[in-house]
């Protein structure tokens, strides 16, 4: 039996298959002649001008010893799958903490939440009060890592590693730096707006060098913009000084501004390695402490409940209504444990703002409350803020 391979229909022979080892001496004839095949075993006649497939190209990488090197599709793979995975688990575990503090660390009454609080009202929650919190981390990562970078760069090579923050900054996209400005734009309350100018100022290094090459029309430039931001909050700042007793209201509505001047730039490299490391862990305790809101907030409406026979004195019931059907209301009080109403009994119910919505101060920009996000406001002048309800009032 001849070694020689030959086409299915007989047509002609088949190219010898490829070797896995290079190094054989044996190579294709230009004008014909024999091929060696299987390392030289056996050989062939090969016709004159057909090509004869070339030995493969062995694959070398230089691995260091006791490291495996992924793969690059392998670890966008895995990164892909890390992402997703967070972005399902850390609502849910969120949701499931909240469900939990509201319910006062009982399972039973944990239990009965589980079961009648849907999944969109746990992420509407979620999102709502989570929002805020993520454009604060996300805002405040982006302008200390855009500081630290332009200051590591200012350093010999190889002198210092480059801070975390200021890694995260050099490979993260520009929209989505402006996307988390955009966020926290829209979610911060009016009150804190202020402090975002000098974070865009340091996230995007945006020097008043930068503004004109020459000197008098740059200072114009800058006086024309703290003016312009000087009108828009003036009357603000009066009611402020009037009212006697607003100095964080003052100072956040003042500094900022002006802090923005001075923020973008170098740092002395003698400072760079504790100021990262005194950043990375104030933000990181920041971000703890603002989640506490995040997880207590409750998932359900708070509702003043009126219950009491028709020809009687009456009761009001303050909680959430956790479900309704034919026979009875459950309510879970606000100062815990679960309440059984029977629904012939319920005379009234309103609807209350929770003490944390309660307004502190008296101010306002431009006909919106200074805690009040841009939302929020708009939300008001869309639809205003009915009185708070008497029964309200008297359950407090």
């Amino acid at each position: 039996m001849s070694a020689a391979s030959t086409a299915a229909d007989g047509d002609g022979p088949v190219p010898p298959p490829r070797r896995s080892v290079p190094g054989d001496d044996a190579t294709a004839p230009a004008t014909g002649g024999t091929v060696p095949v299987a390392g030289g075993v056996d050989t062939i006649d090969w016709p004159a001008g057909v090509p004869v497939a070339e030995p493969a190209e062995p694959v070398v990488a230089e691995v260091e010893h006791g490291r495996v090197r992924w793969d690059p599709a392998e670890r966008r793979a895995r990164a892909s799958q890390s992402f997703w995975t967070a972005v399902v688990g850390v609502p849910a575990i969120f949701s499931v903490l909240r469900l939990g503090v509201e319910a006062g660390g009982e399972l039973q009454t944990t239990l009965l939440l589980v079961a009648n609080v849907g999944p969109v009202n746990l992420l509407a929650g979620f999102l709502t009060t989570a929002a805020r919190l993520l454009s604060t981390g996300m805002v405040a990562v982006f302008a200390l890592g855009a500081v630290l970078a332009v200051s590591a760069d200012q350093l010999p090579p190889g002198t210092r590693r480059r801070p975390l923050f200021a890694r995260w900054a050099d490979i993260t996209p520009a929209w989505v730096v402006l996307a988390s400005f955009l966020l926290a734009l829209i979610t911060w309350p009016l009150l804190y707006l202020p402090l975002l100018l000098p974070a865009f100022v340091a996230a995007f290094q945006l020097r008043p060098a930068r503004l004109h090459e020459r000197v008098l029309p740059r200072l114009l430039i800058i006086v024309a913009l703290l003016a312009g931001y000087g009108w828009l909050m003036l009357p603000t700042l009066r009611e402020a000084v009037k009212q006697g007793d607003e100095g964080l209201v003052l100072a956040l509505l003042v500094v900022p501004p002006l802090l923005a001047l001075f923020i973008a730039g170098p740092l002395p490299g003698l400072v760079i390695r504790p100021l990262a490391s005194v950043t990375e862990v104030a933000v990181l305790a920041t971000l703890v402490w603002a989640a506490v809101p995040v997880i207590s907030t409750p998932v359900l409406p708070l509702t003043v409940t009126t219950v009491g026979p028709e020809s009687g004195p009456t009761e009001d019931v303050r909680g959430h209504v956790v479900t309704t059907d034919d026979v009875n209301m459950v309510i879970l009080q606000e100062q815990g444990g679960v309440r059984y109403v029977p629904v012939d009994l319920v005379r009234a119910q309103v609807l209350c703002p929770s003490e944390e919505e309660l307004p502190r101060h008296q101010l306002r920009i431009h006909d919106f409350h200074v805690e009040d996000s841009l939302l929020e406001g708009m939300g008001r002048r869309v639809r205003p803020v009915h009185r708070i309800d008497a029964a309200c009032r008297t359950a407090l």
